[in-house]
């Protein structure tokens, strides 16, 4: 009787601020992996072919679908979930701004949403309502009618360019 061998590969990765190294099968995906082996339950999985965006994530700043996306291929990239937004207890100023204005109803595209939004400020520190609408377009919303989402982006943009201004001075 043989001894099964252990297949697949290491990846490393930095989560959050987190370094991860992790044995893993070739095929698994960077959603399963952010939830399943980083514990990163803040990465949803909606339609699992990219489409909804509930799976997003930064990778090296920009976004990505994890869900068709392989772990292997995120190697020595640096990750940044919902769960590495906020500055321990304080919240993102863009979660901040969705919890005031309402810009989450059952909250499973939230996460997605302010990932992708965070990468259009970074892009755009003053985007117009129809900006916001067009980077967001590719998150789907089934509760909010999205006008909500728009406020608080719009706020949040503000207070952004606000403390930047502020790190100037």
């Amino acid at each position: 009787m043989s001894t099964p061998t252990r297949t697949g590969t290491t990846v490393s990765m930095t989560v959050n601020g987190e370094q991860v190294d992790r044995h893993v099968d070739p095929r698994r995906t960077l959603s399963d992996f952010l939830r399943r082996d980083c514990g990163a339950t803040g990465v949803h999985l909606g339609c699992e072919h990219g489409v909804c965006g509930a799976c997003t994530v930064l990778l090296d700043g920009r976004t990505a679908r994890s869900c068709c996306t392989l772990a292997v291929q995120a190697e020595g990239a640096d990750i940044t979930t919902v769960e590495g937004m906020a500055d321990g207890a304080e919240l993102h100023p863009l979660q901040e701004a969705f919890w005031k204005h309402h810009g989450l109803q059952c909250g499973f595209c939230t996460p997605g949403i302010l990932l992708t939004v965070q990468e259009l400020l970074a892009d755009n520190p003053d985007p117009s309502d129809a900006e916001i609408r067009e980077g967001i377009s590719g998150n789907i919303c089934r509760c909010t009618g999205y006008q909500f989402i728009v406020d608080a982006v719009r706020e949040a943009a503000a207070v952004l360019r606000e403390e930047k201004t502020a790190e100037v001075e």
